[in-house]
């Protein structure tokens, strides 16, 4: 048996829906883990879960500590069990520094950060002793590129990713020192060719960073020694990874998939 085989084991997803979470569910799913999709855009979920077998949806908004544990406990007892949550659902705010408009900054704040925060602790209440699933399991969550490298107009955005960098690992020593045996890493992607990624391009073009997007999409090739832009595939099977025995030794870390760029 592969030591990336999932099978028998259940994940959840959070923005599952499309792009890097559609990605990595649809990854988890092949490898033989059972997926719950979670995420706001309810339709666009419920597709995604539809196209993988054994998978289903749950609408969670992560910022939201009660949709959390409901989610949680929906999985549980939908699945049967729960060993895997990827914490991939964020946004990304493009304004300079000089032009920074709170509100946004705060709402991303709350998805990227205290999103990924809660996911972890609901994660450790179910996968501890004693917790609704109780096996131990593995926490994933994606920070970015962003936390290692300056990047112009993101400066927020590069915040909340550094900080999953460093809760992550306050979290894999918390799980270890309380003997949770539930693994925590993060995983830092290159920029992807999503909604997200190309909103990036064209936003940084438009405030005169770049003469276009496919400037600032030339610029960031050009930063990175693998000489192309990350795939969605790229991130999915470092999740796969990451949450299967091929990692077993590998906790409280993050892991880069940027072709080099942020090294």
């Amino acid at each position: 048996m592969s030591t990336t085989d999932l099978t028998g084991r259940v994940a959840l997803v959070t923005g599952g829906a499309r792009g890097l979470g559609a990605g990595a569910a649809e990854a988890l799913a092949g490898a033989g883990a059972r997926v719950m999709v979670a995420d706001v855009l309810t339709e666009a979920g419920e597709r995604t879960a539809a196209r993988l077998e054994g998978a289903a949806f749950v609408e969670l908004d992560v910022t939201d500590d009660a949709r959390w544990a409901a989610a949680v406990a929906h999985t549980v007892q939908t699945l049967g069990r729960l060993d895997v949550v990827v914490n991939n659902a964020g946004i990304e705010v493009t304004q300079l520094i000089a032009d920074a408009e709170p509100d946004a900054h705060r709402a991303m704040f709350d998805v990227n950060l205290l999103g990924t925060l809660l996911g972890t602790k609901h994660a450790f209440r179910a996968m501890r002793p004693g917790g609704a699933a109780g096996n131990g399991g593995t926490v994933i969550n994606l920070a970015s590129v962003a936390a290692t490298i300056a990047f112009p107009a993101i400066a927020g955005y590069s915040a909340t990713k550094s900080g999953v960098d460093r809760l992550t690992r306050v979290a894999a020593a918390e799980s270890g020192k309380l003997g949770y045996g539930v693994r925590v890493n993060c995983l830092f992607p290159g920029l992807v060719a999503t909604d997200m990624g190309m909103k990036l391009a064209v936003e940084t073009a438009g405030l005169g960073l770049f003469t276009d997007p496919q400037d600032a999409v030339a610029q960031v090739v050009g930063l990175t020694p693998s000489g192309r832009l990350a795939e969605v595939s790229d991130i999915a099977d470092a999740v796969v990874f990451l949450a299967s025995d091929a990692s077993r030794f590998v906790n409280g870390t993050g892991l880069a998939v940027d072709g080099g760029m942020g090294s």
